[in-house]
């Protein structure tokens, strides 16, 4: 009887360290289902349409859509050159979007670069060149033609930006954004193989109809977000 005691310990301790591993075990794959069904954040630009239900109950009513205390409320955010409460002319004339280029034409009709050189094809060396034995071979290259080359290939290489106004309908304002993508006619690089992607982009805030609860329509008001506009595009891989 006396074998009994420790026994019975034994087991209820060897129950107990079953229980708290089954307890471990059942928070990390908690955790873990947690982390799976939390959204992966995307870097993907420009930004995808935004799916919504398309009635018209959880539209802002006329009075929300007021244009003065909505663009007191963005106050400096507001910025009219990417944004517009209504329609733009440009969006009218031009439907398919703009394309910016880095060059442009003097009176004689020079294309000169409009914005600074990148700094790769500025430094890029020319007054000799590496054979694959190690050896060099000196290039007789005046100044005038080194520039000129350089300006062909960032005239080749360059990657211009493509802006088109876009309706984000009546639950954002302003509901009129110049969205930016980087234009695509075939590889950017000498030997193909690298693409036009994005660069740089800015921030901009719009304000967003959101309510707390859907379904019931309550606790209905403007909420600021931010918008990412792609300003800059570059060959890369």
């Amino acid at each position: 009887m006396t074998l009994g005691v420790p026994l019975q310990q034994c087991g209820a301790a060897l129950l107990t360290q079953v229980i708290l591993s089954l307890i471990v075990v059942n928070c990390r794959v908690t955790l873990g289902a947690r982390n799976w069904m939390r959204p992966v954040p995307s870097h993907d630009l420009p930004v995808l349409d935004l799916i919504e239900p398309k009635d018209k109950r959880y539209d802002p009513k006329p009075e929300d859509l007021s244009p003065k205390p909505l663009r007191e409320r963005l106050d400096r955010d507001f910025d009219k050159q990417f944004m517009s409460e209504t329609r733009p002319l440009e969006s009218i004339l031009h439907p398919n979007g703009t394309v910016e280029f880095s060059f442009k034409r003097t009176k004689r009709g020079k294309l000169v670069p409009s914005s600074k050189m990148p700094k790769e094809i500025r430094h890029l060396r020319l007054h000799a060149l590496k054979l694959p034995d190690g050896s060099r071979f000196r290039m007789k290259v005046g100044k005038k033609m080194r520039r000129k080359f350089k300006q062909m290939l960032w005239a080749y290489t360059y990657c211009p930006v493509a802006y088109r106004w876009k309706d984000l309908g009546m639950r954002f304002w302003p509901r009129w954004i110049k969205e930016g993508s980087c234009l695509t006619l075939g590889s950017c690089s000498f030997p193909s193989g690298m693409s036009c992607k994005p660069h740089r982009f800015v921030r901009k805030t719009v304000l967003r109809w959101h309510c707390q609860d859907w379904t019931k329509k309550k606790h209905c008001k403007w909420i600021p977000v931010n918008i990412p506009i792609i300003t800059e595009c570059s060959c890369s891989c």
